[in-house]
Parts: structure tokens; C-alpha cells; sequence
């Protein structure tokens, strides 16, 4: 996904200012795609440019709104239907967790009782964008909400991982992996 389909799918519900905008992004996206101030009012000048977007009113203090274009929303239509969406193919983390064996139990229990705590504070998190949002019948709050629900179920899942992969730790397997391991590590001099 890109800053622009972003910002297309979010001027696609109604014309908006940059700081409409970056507040919508606050609200509903900063968990999927955050950006900052800077990157969105870049984006608005890129787009605007290239035609996907236009300004559609100026107001006080130099503030303008825009609105998407025919050509934008054909393109944002374009990535939704026809552009394979990128997968996850790099995780810090879970690739962390195939050399714990270089760890002791100890450490490698803690570090995925952290992740279980991240997880957590994400759920959390969710939870409180689920409680005070404003949902209502707008196109971003209906499958925003579906989004939202995908990051409760994710975390939920992360946590639940994340604790079970320390109790295995403590199986004769992940003991018997560690015990041999030990055996061929070269001993620091």
C-alpha cells in the first residue's frame, strides 16, 4: 500500500484539508499506515500535481481542501482491483524467535513473554479506538471498523502465540534442542 492510495481512499469518502486529513489518519489509519503531517501534505502536493486529486475550495489562512479526481478515484479503484497486494514477507520479530536457542530459557521465555506484552498494549489499543470512535454509516467508518477487527483479532491471536511459544520452552524438546546446541557452541575464549 502507498501514502497514496491512502490519501485517495480517505478523499474518495469526502474533500478534506490536509489537516482534515492528517486528523482522519489519527482516527483511523495511524495502526495501519501512520504518516506523519509532513508526508501527507506531500502526498497532497503529489497527487494534486499528477492530476488524482484537485483543490476544490480555499478557505481562511491559506487552508485548502481537496478532492479527489475522476483519474483518482480510477486509480484508486485501479489498486484495489487489480494491484496484488504486498505481503508480509519480512518480521523482526518472528525471525528473532528461530535463534533463541543462542539464549537461555530464561531469556528466550522473557523475550516472548515481551512480545505476549506487546501484544497486548496493541490490543489494547484497538480496544480503545473500538470504544471511543464514532461509528456511523460513512463508507470509513464501516470498513474501518472492519479493519479494526482484523487488528483485535491479530493481537488477540499474537498474545495467545506469544504464550504458548513460552511454554514450550520449557518442553523436553525445547530442552533436549538447547542441550545440544550447547554441546557444538563453539566456548568464547
Amino acid at each position: 500500500m502507498s501514502l497514496k492510495h491512502a490519501v485517495l481512499g480517505l478523499l474518495a469518502e469526502a474533500p478534506a484539508s490536509g489537516y482534515d486529513l492528517m486528523k482522519l489518519f489519527d482516527a483511523s489509519l495511524a495502526n495501519v499506515w501512520p504518516a506523519t503531517q509532513s508526508q501527507v501534505y506531500g502526498e497532497l502536493g503529489k497527487i494534486t500535481t499528477a492530476g488524482l486529486a484537485e483543490v476544490a475550495a480555499h478557505g481562511p489562512r491559506g487552508r485548502k481542501e481537496y478532492a479527489i479526481t475522476d483519474d483518482g478515484l480510477t486509480e484508486l479503484r485501479h489498486w484495489l482491483t487489480e494491484v496484488e497486494p504486498s505481503s508480509r514477507t519480512r518480521d523482526d520479530a518472528l525471525l528473532r524467535v528461530f535463534f533463541l536457542g543462542v539464549l537461555t530459557p530464561l531469556e528466550a521465555r522473557t523475550y516472548l513473554l515481551q512480545l505476549e506484552e506487546a501484544a497486548g498494549r496493541d490490543r489494547a489499543e484497538y480496544a480503545h479506538i473500538e470504544k471511543s470512535a464514532e461509528w456511523d454509516d460513512e463508507m470509513i467508518s464501516v470498513y474501518g471498523r472492519i479493519a479494526l477487527e482484523y487488528g483485535l483479532r491479530m493481537s488477540a491471536m499474537e498474545q495467545e502465540w506469544a504464550r504458548w511459544a513460552a511454554e514450550e520452552i520449557n518442553g523436553a524438546r525445547a530442552r533436549k534442542a538447547s542441550d545440544l546446541a550447547e554441546e557444538h557452541r563453539p566456548q568464547a575464549k
